[in-house]
Parts: C-alpha cells; sequence; structure tokens
C-alpha cells in the first residue's frame, strides 16, 4: 500500500491529502488557541454575501455579474469558512484520485496517466464541495446576527460593487442595515433609461421579486 501511495502516478492525490491533513491539525489546534485558522483567512478575505439568490433566473442578466454570484454561491462560500470547503476539495481530489487508480490497477494491471486520473478526480471533487459545504452550512456553528426584513433596505443608500446596473441587466450592490450587517443585493435602475456604474451610490426605492429598483444617489432627500 506504501508503494502505491507513493507511486510518482499518485503523487498529486497524496500531496493534496497530507495538505488537507495539514490544515486540518492547525485548523483544531488554532481553534484551541482561541483564533480558529479558518476565521483569520475570512477575515482577510474581501466580504462577501454571495447568497442573495442563487436561482436568480433573468435571461438578460449581466453574464460577469450574476453569474460569477451563481457559481460562488453554488460552492457555498459566504455559507462556510474557505478554509474548511478548501480541506472538503482536497480531501474529495485526493481520495478520488487514489480510488481511480487503485480501480485501475486491479483491472489493468497499472495505473491510469496521471492528468486522466486528476480529470475524474476533479469531476468528484467539484460536487462533493458543494455537496458537504450544503451540510457544513446547516450544522456549523453561526455568529448571532439579527434577521431584518428586505422591505427595511427601501431608501438605503447602497454601493454598485460588480456590473453596471441597466434595464434588464442587475448589477451587485451593499448596503448596511440598521444593525451594521453588510447585505449584498441585485439592483437595476429604477428609469430604464438611466444606468450606473461600479462604484457609484443609488438609493433603493422599490423591490420587484429578488430585485431592488434603484435611482441616483444624489437624491439625498429620500435617504434615511
Amino acid at each position: 500500500m506504501t508503494e502505491f501511495l507513493l507511486s510518482p502516478g499518485n503523487s498529486p492525490f497524496t500531496i493534496c491529502l497530507a495538505i488537507m491533513l495539514l490544515l486540518t491539525v492547525l485548523e483544531i489546534v488554532s481553534a484551541c488557541l482561541g483564533v480558529g485558522l479558518s476565521d483569520m483567512v475570512d477575515s482577510v478575505l474581501p466580504e462577501m454575501d454571495v447568497d442573495i439568490d442563487a436561482d436568480f433566473d433573468a435571461p438578460d442578466a449581466d453574464a460577469a455579474g450574476s453569474g460569477l454570484i451563481k457559481l460562488l454561491a453554488w460552492f457555498r462560500i459566504g455559507e462556510v469558512p474557505v478554509v474548511i470547503l478548501f480541506i472538503v476539495f482536497l480531501t474529495g481530489f485526493g481520495l478520488s484520485g487514489l480510488i481511480i487508480q487503485f480501480t485501475a490497477m486491479q483491472i489493468l494491471g497499472q495505473l491510469i496517466p496521471t492528468m486522466a486520473a486528476a480529470g475524474g478526480a476533479l469531476f468528484c471533487a467539484i460536487p462533493t464541495v458543494r455537496v458537504c459545504g450544503g451540510f457544513l452550512g446547516r450544522h456549523l456553528p453561526k455568529d448571532e446576527t439579527y434577521v431584518v426584513s428586505e422591505k427595511t433596505f427601501i431608501g438605503k443608500v447602497a454601493d454598485i460593487t460588480m456590473g453596471m446596473a441597466k434595464a434588464g441587466k442587475p448589477a451587485q450592490a451593499k448596503l448596511k442595515d440598521q444593525h451594521g450587517q453588510t447585505h449584498y443585493i441585485l439592483v437595476v435602475p429604477d428609469d430604464e433609461a438611466e444606468s450606473y456604474n461600479q462604484g457609484e451610490r443609488v438609493i433603493i426605492v422599490r423591490q420587484e421579486g429578488s430585485v431592488f429598483k434603484v435611482i441616483a444617489g444624489d437624491n439625498s432627500s429620500l435617504v434615511d
């Protein structure tokens, strides 16, 4: 078994599993010391709350903006710490690769090319992140948060963070609620003739389904 694990054809998978074990030990040790590794990593990453509407299917949605949001949400980023998701990926990739190579050894009497095994392992690891991330997201302890109604967003100021908001093409914007929590939403101009670029400030005036209608942020008289 040792010879099998250390064979060159299995090196990507054994290395991934070794990194996974190292990260797991670091996470456990740091958590025991009161400073979790995943918390430290998440604290230096850009603030994200991508689970705003993973099933948003507007046919004219901006491909770069809403597509990236959907991808991040699909991988459970924002629901589960990034380090935990990376550990899940390494585990899925490493174990899948070794299983593929072990099966090949039993059937063919030799290992298949590393790239072919890696492709199969990647195919297995990606849905593993999705499924395990969903399970962990439901059961991992979370910091206490305040639940707020989206109706309270009306009249608040938001900043466009991704894409260009124009008629039929939502962009991502962020705002802070009365408790100081950051929320990410999809916005389009209330006036179809208008458009707002990334970095511009807008005011939320109403909600239509999962999308919020906004006007230019210079309408200060409407701001709470």
